[in-house]
């Protein structure tokens, strides 16, 4: 469930402020505390260089991004938006934030690659193709 280059050390991420507070709020909840997804969240903001929204890379996948990923075994392409639990649309390709997938993306560069747990247990590798549209590099500091 955690991005995992080759080498075996999890690739760099790159959070911005404004989805760290967020997300910290969305933890904070009572519900969230004990709750697997979560503390995997934890583990991959608490390693995370935050930085200013007006200062993250436009390659970067950050809350409400969409991401095309190529899974790397079958060559498939998938379109993902990263959205918050209350957003999420599996049939719409929006993925929560609390999802596996949704966790190790959030950070991630063009490039880098995620070694995830499909639903059933399936190991899955996804490389991150391309940030079609990324709210920061839009403008919209304020979602």
């Amino acid at each position: 469930m955690t991005a995992q280059p080759t080498s075996g050390l999890p690739p760099s991420l790159i959070i911005s402020s404004r989805d760290l507070t967020r997300l910290e709020a969305l933890l904070d909840s009572p519900v969230l505390s004990r709750h697997p997804a979560a503390l995997a969240l934890i583990d991959e903001l608490n390693r995370a260089e935050v930085r200013p929204p007006e200062q993250m890379p436009a390659d970067v996948v950050t809350m409400h991004s969409q991401v095309e990923c190529e899974d790397i075994a079958s060559g498939e392409r998938h379109v993902l938006t990263l959205v918050y639990p209350n957003e999420a649309d599996v049939e719409r390709g929006r993925v929560s934030v609390l999802a596996p997938v949704g966790s190790a993306l959030l950070g991630l560069s063009v490039g880098q690659s995620i070694d995830w747990e499909a639903p059933g247990g399936r190991s899955l590798k996804l490389r991150v193709m391309s940030v079609r549209y990324q709210p920061e590099a839009a403008g919209n500091f304020h979602r």
